[in-house]
């Protein structure tokens, strides 16, 4: 009787965090490129009763086994591209793609993104394309985006050369070129908040987008949403509430039972 405690209690822990990740993807419905995540299980170990044998045309055909539940073993996330939202700044970009920015922190290390809801940061060398906290956004040779022109002249390609037209109409190039990179296995990424990715070994290093697949582009003016569903989210709160209701219930079985059984002694 007590397997029966423990085994709904795991179900219970592993509904309440399905609930705990679906709960987070309704929070970010409407964080810019947030990408949804999805909990995954596994069930646990087995006891084995009786196993399965055939001896001399006879035996057993199929095992006796009874589970201990099921446990949270990974959060995959769904990296498919969300909807495209026409902002009409200039200084807002998407992907269309499998690509990320390239960012570099206040210590040093890079970070990739797909949020391009980028600023301007007036600095000594010069105004600076950033993130709404002041990173430097990176071109592809891992250098901060700069351009000495005003906002309203500033023209960025499809495949993200940045340029300025000038007073007669003409694109005049700067050289620059902003950063798209690619990984190997993205799932491997690393979230670590503020839309932001570190790369691991088990991502791979980070490889410039024309390397690796058809290269992404760049759309200025837009923004990318999220690719959350809210009613799909919905339906699995719902589903992973009656899973855990019905866990609950198992218990409450199993504690009758148990009470039954020790009141036989009376």
């Amino acid at each position: 009787m007590m397997r029966a405690l423990w085994t709904a209690g795991s179900g219970m822990k592993a509904m309440q965090f399905n609930v705990d990740t679906i709960s987070n993807n309704l929070a970010n419905v409407n964080t810019t490129a947030y990408k949804k995540e999805r909990a995954e299980f596994e069930d646990l170990l087995y006891v084995t009763i009786e196993r399965a044998y055939m001896m001399e045309e006879q035996g057993r055909p199929v095992n006796l086994q009874v589970g201990h539940g099921a446990v949270a073993r990974s959060i995959s996330r769904d990296f498919t591209w969300g909807s495209l939202q026409q902002t009409e700044n200039q200084l807002d970009f998407a992907i269309v793609g499998d690509g990320f920015f390239s960012i570099r922190y206040a210590d040093g290390n890079i970070y990739y993104t797909r949020d391009g809801s980028f600023k301007l940061s007036v600095t000594e060398d010069g105004n600076m394309l950033t993130t709404a906290r002041g990173y430097p956004v990176l071109d592809e040779n891992g250098e901060p985006v700069y351009f000495d022109y005003p906002l309203e002249q500033m023209v960025v390609s499809e495949q993200g050369e940045v340029s300025y037209r000038d007073e007669e109409g003409f694109i005049i190039p700067t050289g620059q070129r902003i950063g798209v990179f690619k990984f190997n296995n993205p799932q491997g990424l690393e979230s670590i908040g503020g839309n932001m990715y570190s790369e691991n070994s088990a991502s791979g290093y980070a490889v410039f987008d024309e390397e690796l697949g058809e290269p992404s582009i760049i759309r200025q003016g837009y923004l990318e949403a999220s690719n959350v569903q809210v009613i799909e989210e919905m339906v699995k709160l719902i589903i992973s509430q009656r899973a855990y209701e019905l866990n609950s219930k198992a218990i409450t079985s199993a504690d009758e039972m148990m009470g039954i059984a020790n009141n036989l002694k009376r």
